[in-house]
C-alpha cells in the first residue's frame, strides 16, 4: 500500500485548519445580536438563528480538532494508523478523510 506524501497532507490540513478558523470568526462576528428585534415574530426568528449559528459553530469546532489533532498525528510519526486497533488506515480512506483518526472497521 502506497502512503500519502505528508507534506501535502500537512499542506492539505494546514488550508482546511485556515479556512474553518476563518468560518469561526465570521460566524462570531454575525452573532453579536445588533440586529434583534422588539418584534415577537422577529425575536423568535433571531433566537432560531442563534440557535442555528451555536450548532454550526459547534460543528465547526469539532472539525477543527480534528484537524489539528490529525496535524499533531503527523507531527508526532503517528499519522495513518487507526486509534483502535493501530492498523495502517487505507490509503484511500486517508485520502478521503485526511483528519480520520479510524480505520474503515472502527469509523
Amino acid at each position: 500500500m502506497a502512503q500519502p506524501d505528508l507534506t501535502a497532507v500537512r499542506d492539505q490540513l494546514d488550508a482546511e485548519r485556515a479556512d474553518l478558523a476563518r468560518q469561526l470568526q465570521d460566524l462570531s462576528s454575525d452573532g453579536d445580536g445588533a440586529d434583534a428585534d422588539e418584534n415577537f415574530a422577529d425575536s423568535a426568528q433571531v433566537a432560531a438563528e442563534h440557535v442555528e449559528n451555536r450548532t454550526l459553530a459547534a460543528q465547526l469546532r469539532d472539525q477543527l480538532d480534528d484537524v489539528e489533532a490529525a496535524i499533531a498525528r503527523i507531527d508526532a510519526g503517528s499519522y495513518g494508523t487507526c486509534e483502535v486497533c493501530e492498523q495502517p488506515v487505507a490509503p484511500a480512506r486517508l485520502e478521503a478523510m485526511p483528519s480520520t483518526r479510524f480505520c474503515i472497521d472502527h469509523a
